[in-house]
C-alpha cells in the first residue's frame, strides 16, 4: 500500500513521528513531499507547488492523507493568520472536486481544524496583537457565550463589561473575520464528504473550551454534520498533532479491510471519568472517539482483543509533567501502579500485543511508570509507548502505532520508536525541557520561545543530558542496543525537539 501524506505542519510530531509509525510496517510506504514545500511556522507553504507535487505523484498511490489546513492556508499556524477571501477558499474546494474526478480510485482521508482560541496572551502561534490581548479576546467570547446562554454570574458580567470597554474593536473585527472564513470552510468541506470527494474527515479540536469561539464553531459544524447525516464519515474530537497518525491507521485499516479490537486497562479507578487538561470531555469519551477515528473498535473481552491498551491516567487531579516531583497525593492514593504494571506484564507473558498511552500528566510522561516498566522487564517488549503533549496527541499516536504494528512488523523499528518516545516524551518533555529553560537559557539571554542564534549550542547540551539520563535510568531494557542522538529545535524554541536517532542492534 502506498499513501501520499500531507501533514498539518512541518514539525517532527507531524512528519517524523508519523513516518516512524509507517516504517514499522512492511505493508506500507508513506510518500511525503520535500520539506521545503511545507510551511515554516508562520510562513505559509508553497501551496501551488505543493498541489502540483500531489498531482504528479497521485497516479502511483492508493490513498491520500491530506491536511486541508496545509493545502488551503499553507499550514496550521498560517490558518490563524491569513487574510483570505471567499474566492480563494472556493478555488481549493473546486480543485479537490476536480482531483476526485481525475483520480476516482484514490481515497482521500482529510483533516480540517476548528480554529483554536488560546486562553493566554502570546503571539508565538497567533496574530501579533494576541501577545497583548489574547486573554481578553478569549474571555470576551467565553463570557459572551455564557451570557447568551443565561449562565453568566454578576462578577463575570462585570468582567465582560470591563473587557469590552478596553479591547480594541479593530482586533475583534480582524479575529472574527478570519474565524468566519475558517468556520465556513469547515462547513463547506462537509459538502465534499457528502458528495464522495472526501472518504473520511477528522476535525480535531485544539485547546478546547466549554464556551467561546471554538465551542460555537464546533456547534455549527456539528449542526451541519447532523443535517447532512455524516455521523460515520465525519468525526469531531479533542486533538491536533496526532491527526496524521490517526488517519494513517484509518486508511490502513480500510485498505486491508480490518477492524482491530482494543481492550483498555486503566491505572486508576476514576481515570476513565476524569477530564484531562486542555480537553473538554472525559478520558473514556476521548478513547471512544480516537478508537473509532482510527477504524478500530473497543472490546470488553481481553481474549478476543488484538491490542491491549494500557491507559495511564491521573488518580484524581491532573498536573503538568514537570510538576510530578511535587505531585498531588492522589497520584498515589487514587491510583495503583503496582497492579497496573503487573496486569501489563501478565498480558505480555500471554503473548498479547501491548500499547501504552501515558496520559497521567500533561505534556510529558510518567517517571514512576517508566521505572516500573523497566524493572518489570517489559519496556522493550511492547508495541508502543507514547506520552507527549495532550491526551489526544498521546492516544491517537498510540493507537496508530498499535494498528501498524499488528502484522508484518519491522520489530527493530518498533523498538527504535519506543526509544525515540522515551527520549522525547519523557526525558525531554517531562525532565529536561523546564530544567534547560530555567537553568541554562537565562545565562545566554535566551527565552523559552526564542533561542535566537544559540539553538545549536542548546541542542548539543540537550544531546548530552538526554543520553546521560537515558543510560542511567533505563538499566534493564534495550540491553542489546546502543544509541546516538542529534537533537534540533523546530521553530527555534524549547516547546518541542526533533531527534535524529541512530540505534545499533547487536
Amino acid at each position: 500500500m502506498r499513501i501520499i501524506y500531507i501533514p498539518i505542519d512541518e514539525r517532527p510530531c507531524n512528519t517524523l513521528v508519523v513516518k516512524r509509525i509507517a516504517n514499522s510496517s512492511r505493508d506500507l510506504e508513506l510518500v511525503m513531499p520535500p520539506i521545503h514545500l511545507l510551511s515554516n511556522k508562520k510562513t505559509p507553504a508553497a501551496v501551488e507547488r505543493l498541489w502540483s507535487w500531489i498531482i504528479d505523484n497521485a497516479s502511483e498511490v492508493d490513498s491520500l492523507i491530506l491536511s486541508l489546513d496545509m493545502l488551503i492556508y499553507g499550514g496550521l499556524i498560517p490558518s490563524r493568520l491569513h487574510e483570505m477571501e471567499k474566492k480563494t477558499g472556493d478555488k481549493w474546494l473546486k480543485r479537490l472536486r476536480d482531483f476526485q474526478r481525475q483520480f476516482p480510485n484514490i481515497s482521500i482521508y482529510a483533516s480540517n481544524m476548528i480554529m483554536r482560541t488560546p486562553k493566554y496572551s502570546s503571539n508565538d502561534e497567533e496574530p501579533d496583537y494576541y501577545a497583548d490581548w489574547g486573554r481578553e479576546l478569549f474571555l470576551r467570547a467565553y463570557l459572551t457565550d455564557k451570557e447568551e446562554k443565561h449562565l453568566i454570574s454578576e462578577e463575570e458580567s462585570r468582567q465582560l463589561q470591563e473587557i469590552s470597554h478596553s479591547l480594541p474593536n479593530t482586533y475583534i473585527e480582524n479575529y472574527e473575520r478570519r474565524r468566519r472564513f475558517n468556520s465556513r470552510m469547515n462547513q463547506c468541506v462537509l459538502e465534499l464528504v457528502k458528495d464522495g470527494v472526501v472518504t473520511f474527515l477528522a476535525i480535531p479540536q485544539d485547546d478546547s473550551a466549554e464556551f467561546g469561539y471554538t465551542a460555537k464553531d464546533q456547534h455549527a459544524v456539528l449542526k451541519r454534520r447532523g443535517e447532512l447525516q455524516l455521523y460515520n464519515q465525519v468525526h469531531i474530537y479533542p486533538g491536533a498533532d496526532e491527526v496524521g497518525a490517526t488517519l494513517l491507521a484509518r486508511a490502513y485499516n480500510d485498505y486491508y479491510h480490518s477492524t482491530p479490537s482494543i481492550y483498555p486497562i486503566w491505572s486508576s479507578t476514576l481515570g476513565a471519568q476524569l477530564i484531562p487538561l486542555y480537553e473538554d470531555r472525559p478520558f473514556y469519551e476521548s478513547l471512544k472517539a480516537h478508537t473509532m477515528a482510527a477504524g478500530c473498535r473497543l472490546t470488553d473481552d481481553p481474549d478476543e482483543a488484538d491490542l491491549i491498551l494500557a491507559y495511564n491516567t491521573p488518580g484524581k487531579i491532573m498536573q503538568e509533567s514537570w510538576e510530578q516531583y511535587q505531585k498531588d497525593i492522589t497520584y498515589d492514593s487514587f491510583r495503583n501502579l503496582s497492579m497496573f504494571v503487573e496486569n501489563m506484564k501478565g498480558f505480555v507473558c500471554q503473548g498479547k500485543q501491548l500499547i501504552i498511552a501515558d496520559s497521567a500528566y500533561a505534556n510529558g510522561g510518567d517517571h514512576e511508570l517508566i521505572i516500573r516498566l523497566d524493572q518489570a522487564g517489559i519496556l522493550d517488549k511492547m508495541l508502543s509507548y507514547k506520552g507527549w503533549n495532550t491526551n489526544g496527541n498521546t492516544l491517537g499516536t498510540t493507537i496508530s502505532q498499535g494498528v501498524l504494528g499488528l502484522s508484518h512488523t519491522n520489530t527493530l523499528k518498533i523498538k527504535e520508536n519506543i526509544i525515540y518516545h522515551l527520549l522525547d516524551d519523557y526525558f525531554y518533555q517531562a525532565e529536561l525541557r523546564m530544567k534547560l529553560a530555567e537553568e541554562i537559557l537565562p545565562a545566554y539571554q535566551l527565552t523559552y520561545f526564542d533561542l535566537k542564534d544559540q539553538a545549536e549550542m542548546i541542542d548539543r547540551i540537550r544531546d548530552k543530558l538526554l543520553l546521560k539520563r537515558f543510560r542511567e535510568t533505563i538499566t534493564n531494557s534495550f540491553n542489546q542496543t546502543s544509541i546516538q542522538i542529534h537533537t534540533y529545535a523546530p521553530w527555534n524554541r524549547m516547546f518541542e525537539c526533533g531527534i535524529e536517532l541512530e540505534v545499533q542492534h547487536y
